[in-house]
């Protein structure tokens, strides 16, 4: 029996929502990354980014949906997976884990051969959540684009390293 995918294509009019989705999650996930006192959520910075990356025709620019709602987020750039998020709500509920798989089937059938991200080195949460589910590691930093430009660390997708996930082109 099949089921529904959970992602959708965003669109602009999605990206109010979407930030009401992310700037929850981001101040909870990402509060050891940007203290708010010092770098409050730049919420109209990040909305104007999606809008940029919704037209920007090499971005694929994706809504995750629970029951039809807005859950969360993700965007993809040939191999590279560049935002992922789940509403607070979410976490630890399996949507995000369909998300992410769903997102790897995608980017297998346009042809990558290595997904890759970046995750902040101070976000345990999200590293634990993508080395569960098979990503490592590769040793290649880069800072932040927004202050603190805090150390960014790049993880590649390696299937078999985890046991779960989806399998990606050889």
């Amino acid at each position: 029996m099949a089921t529904e995918g959970v992602l959708r294509r965003m669109h602009r009019g999605d990206v109010p929502t979407v930030m009401d989705v992310q700037e929850p999650a981001s101040v909870a996930g990402l509060s050891g990354v940007f203290p708010q006192d010092a770098h409050p959520f730049p919420r109209h910075v990040l909305a104007e980014r999606w809008r940029a990356e919704i037209d920007d025709p090499a971005i694929e620019c994706f809504v995750v949906t629970r029951d039809g709602a807005v859950a969360g987020f993700a965007a993809l750039k040939g191999d590279e997976l560049m935002h992922f998020g789940v509403a607070v709500e979410e976490w630890g509920s399996g949507l995000a884990v369909l998300a992410h798989d769903e997102l790897l089937a995608r980017m297998s059938a346009a042809g990558v051969v290595r997904p890759w991200l970046r995750v902040y080195a101070d976000n345990p949460r999200g590293r634990v959540f993508w080395e569960k589910l098979g990503w490592v590691d590769t040793g290649e930093r880069s800072r932040g684009p927004m202050p603190p430009h805090a150390e960014l660390l790049t993880y590649a997708y390696r299937p078999g390293s985890s046991g779960t996930g989806p399998t990606v082109a050889p």
